[in-house]
């Protein structure tokens, strides 16, 4: 029976679907459907917002969710970006495929950030300045002219195809080279990606060994100025030592480099 569990959720996923997910949504229908009887048997066809078929819209696993999350790899990395940037106050700041909706909100607020994406961006927003590019040779920047350079979660996808840029297993290697080639002397790079037992889940993402990390960066002229990491728990773990996360299932290394 396990092993017959097993394949149907390997099946679910192939096609897009989370088994987890498809549990929990079926688990919940049963709650929609008593309250929503209960709404409209309250309501009682008196005033606005009757319940009607066409108001159906089932929401069936919010009621068992915390108020919010303070924890995991993007609330973290985020913030602790932000904070080291912020405290620096440099006059430019560039970043590379990171989170519009996270990370560079937080920045906006203090400071303008041109982002370079392979995807477009449509979005207007006042600070914020956009250029659709392979972020793989970041040709448009010249060698050593960028004071303050981040790219969170964003370059373990590099080369697999998942946002539409060409397939390259060396997409990773190429793109933190480039980091290091435009980041100027005495500049900073923030720079984030899943860590632990190194390996692929295509086309998801890769799952990097710290020691690659460092390796990749420290022999195109980087050297590590501070390390954290979100642990396996979701939970930051300040001035870390980055081989303790060598066996690590799925943590996030945050890795401070300089020139």
């Amino acid at each position: 029976m396990s092993a017959l569990r097993t394949r149907l959720q390997q099946a679910a996923r192939l096609v897009g679907l989370d088994p987890a997910a498809l549990r929990d949504i079926t688990r919940g229908l049963p709650r929609f459907a008593r309250d929503a009887r209960s709404y409209h048997a309250a309501h009682g066809g008196r005033g606005p917002f009757p319940l009607k078929p066409s108001s159906l819209y089932p929401i069936v696993t919010d009621w068992r969710e915390s108020a919010g999350l303070a924890n995991g790899h993007y609330f973290h990395q985020d913030l602790w970006a932000a904070r080291r940037i912020h405290a620096r106050r440099p006059s430019r700041h560039v970043d590379i495929g990171s989170r519009i909706d996270g990370f560079v909100a937080h920045l906006l607020v203090f400071m303008p950030v041109e982002v370079v994406d392979i995807r477009p961006l449509e979005s207007k927003l006042e600070g914020l300045t956009f250029v659709q590019s392979d972020a793989t040779t970041l040709d448009r920047f010249p060698s050593g002219s960028v004071e303050s350079l981040s790219s969170l979660h964003a370059v373990e996808h590099f080369g697999l195809g998942r946002y539409g840029d060409p397939i390259d297993p060396d997409g990773w290697q190429k793109a933190m080279r480039s980091l290091a080639r435009i980041l100027a002397p005495g500049g900073r790079l923030y720079f984030s990606v899943p860590m632990g037992r190194q390996r692929l889940v295509f086309n998801a993402h890769r799952i990097f060994s710290p020691r690659t990390v460092l390796d990749t960066f420290t022999s195109a002229g980087l050297s590590l100025v501070s390390f954290a990491a979100v642990d396996d728990a979701g939970d930051l773990v300040e001035n870390a030592d980055p081989a303790h996360f060598e066996a690590a299932h799925h943590a996030c290394g945050l890795f401070e480099l300089g020139r």
